[in-house]
């Protein structure tokens, strides 16, 4: 079928005897395996190197194109001999990843690959490897439903009899309840977006299979899309005698218009937000706001953020907010005279050190003749040290010399109160590169988990005062030096800012990384600078996200 040659379950099943599982890669076109992990050095989740004589390559989407004299060249079709791919290449139809080793990663079908309606890919194989790791689980699929065009991910579980437990009293145990906690033991192990929020048991003793084993995903599929939209329609009618009169019903109607119809509108206090209203972290931003705007009050953005259940809301509301953040905005670096002292360090230390390290070169700078900020300038992030000062190099004077750049909030937060148990030469280190890096490149934070809406009020305060602002929407440093999924709070910031949008994106200097910052050919470096780009004020936020990154992507 192609993929591992080891189904996840045949995995799970070895991996909970107590044997190490070494996977290797092959189809039957290829005759014989393509990789393979080395017994005493096994890649964690990797299906191994690639074999001498093999060689591959990641297509489009990631697909897995392989080629070599152990290739078949064709299939024998209608009385002929067709190729099996163009250029040499065969097309295996799975999609893989490779790391710095070069260690190959199987992340499942090309042909099963969800994709959620924020535009992000989902794999039904990782969150089925996340399922099964519960010994509670006997089998489960994820198949797709659909949704705003898109797909949403949907756990299908068959549960086994809790351990310990006499049959007649594991009928008592709900199964959703056991269910409930499966997917939440699961989603600890998965990325925001990865994370199941809709989920059902199969009713039946097993899954209706094909005469090989394997689960017939598309009858299970067409079986929860029927289940939960029938469960959906329900929720909604219930809705509709819902009174909102208090701030409890008050918050339940918010949350109805915020998840649109996903999850029950009239909101239980027990209901959680993320598995059962299927809120998503921008979901969260939207809720916070509606609730603000319509009590008129400012909500503790940290204690927001940890809320788990539509009660925990409820009983935030019925306390007095305090806006206490433990962020810091430093206004000051925007101030006479530290714009001036930062324009001399900047021509005196910065740019030489630049263009000594690799001096970039620079395309597209054509896209910003005539065009007059402030911008929102969104690009690829490689390294903390070097991105700023190579962006800053690529942008014409009027840009470059106006320009507030977001870093992680916690980065900062740790830098300005290193832990009291370091020695204190450490900590005056990192103290000290708090003032520098906050003065000499005009940075201020940007949580990525709390605290958010105060940094695109401060963001909004600099473009006031004439700044650019610089975002990294991916959120973290690429890991591999590829461009990542943009986060959805991008969109956002960009749909309150109503301002023109410059992608941009940085190239080899991953390699320059790679090879310990030793200096780089003239050229090496490239800065491509795309032209703006204004959306209009009704665009979803999941839609401008995806679009920029295509856009940086496509540079």
């Amino acid at each position: 079928s192609g993929g591992a040659t080891l189904s996840a379950g045949t995995e799970t099943f070895f991996s909970r005897m107590g044997y190490a599982v070494i996977q290797g890669y092959g189809l039957t076109e290829t005759t014989s395996l393509i990789s393979v992990n080395h017994p005493f050095r096994v890649g964690q989740g990797s299906i191994g190197k690639i074999l001498p004589g093999r060689e591959i390559q990641l297509g489009e989407g990631g697909e897995i194109l392989v080629r070599g004299d152990s290739i078949a060249a064709g299939y024998w079709q209608g009385g002929e001999l067709r190729p099996a791919g163009g250029a040499g290449w065969f097309r295996t139809g799975d999609i893989g990843a490779l790391d710095a080793e070069g260690n190959l990663y199987f992340k499942g079908r090309k042909k099963s690959v969800i994709v959620t309606p924020a535009g992000m890919n989902v794999y039904p194989e990782d969150l089925e490897a996340a399922l099964r790791r519960d010994a509670a689980v006997k089998d489960c699929v994820v198949v797709p439903l659909a949704q705003d065009g898109n797909a949403e991910a949907c756990a299908v579980l068959l549960l086994s009899e809790p351990p310990g437990v006499a049959p007649r009293a594991a009928a008592d145990v709900a199964p959703e309840s056991r269910a409930a906690q499966i997917v939440a033991r699961a989603n600890e192990s998965l990325a925001e977006y990865q994370r199941i929020r809709r989920w059902l048991v199969w009713p039946e003793a097993d899954f209706p299979r094909t005469s090989t084993g394997k689960p017939r995903t598309s009858v299970i599929g067409d079986a929860a899309q029927r289940a939960l939209s029938a469960a959906g329609t329900q929720a909604a009618k219930a809705a509709e005698g819902a009174r909102a009169g208090d701030r409890a019903s008050v918050t339940a109607e918010l949350i109805a218009r915020v998840t649109a119809g996903g999850g029950p509108a009239a909101s239980p206090s027990r209901a959680n937000l993320e598995t059962h209203l299927n809120l998503s972290s921008l979901d969260r931003v939207e809720l916070m706001s509606a609730i603000e705007d319509r009590f008129q009050i400012d909500l503790n953005e940290t204690r927001f953020a940890e809320a788990e259940t539509v009660a925990d809301i409820e009983q935030l509301l019925q306390t007095t907010p305090e806006r206490h953040s433990e962020y810091r905005y430093p206004r000051w670096t925007q101030r006479f005279p530290i714009p001036w002292i930062r324009f001399a360090v900047y021509y005196l230390l910065v740019w030489p050190a630049t263009h000594i390290l690799a001096h970039p070169r620079v395309r597209g700078r054509q896209n910003l003749r005539g065009v007059r900020g402030p911008l929102l300038i969104v690009s690829n992030h490689v390294t903390r040290r070097t991105d700023i000062g190579f962006i800053l190099a690529a942008l014409p004077l009027r840009f470059r010399h106006r320009m507030a750049a977001t870093i992680g909030g916690e980065t900062l937060r740790d830098m300005r109160h290193p832990p009291r148990e370091w020695f204190f030469l450490k900590r005056w280190a990192y103290w000290l590169g708090y003032w520098l890096v906050t003065a000499l490149f005009n940075v201020f934070p940007l949580p990525r988990f709390s605290g958010f809406r105060e940094s695109f009020r401060f963001a909004g305060e600099s473009i006031d005062r004439g700044y650019s602002v610089l975002v990294f929407p991916e959120g973290e440093l690429t890991p591999d030096g590829k461009l990542h999924p943009f986060q959805s709070g991008i969109g956002l910031l960009a749909k309150n800012l109503r301002l023109p949008v410059v992608p941009l994106r940085i190239d080899g200097l991953w390699e320059v990384k790679l090879t310990g910052w030793r200096f780089a050919r003239p050229g090496k470096v490239r800065v491509t600078i795309g032209a703006p780009v204004s959306f209009a004020p009704d665009t979803p936020p999941e839609q401008i996200a995806r679009e920029l990154e295509s856009r940086v992507r496509g540079l």
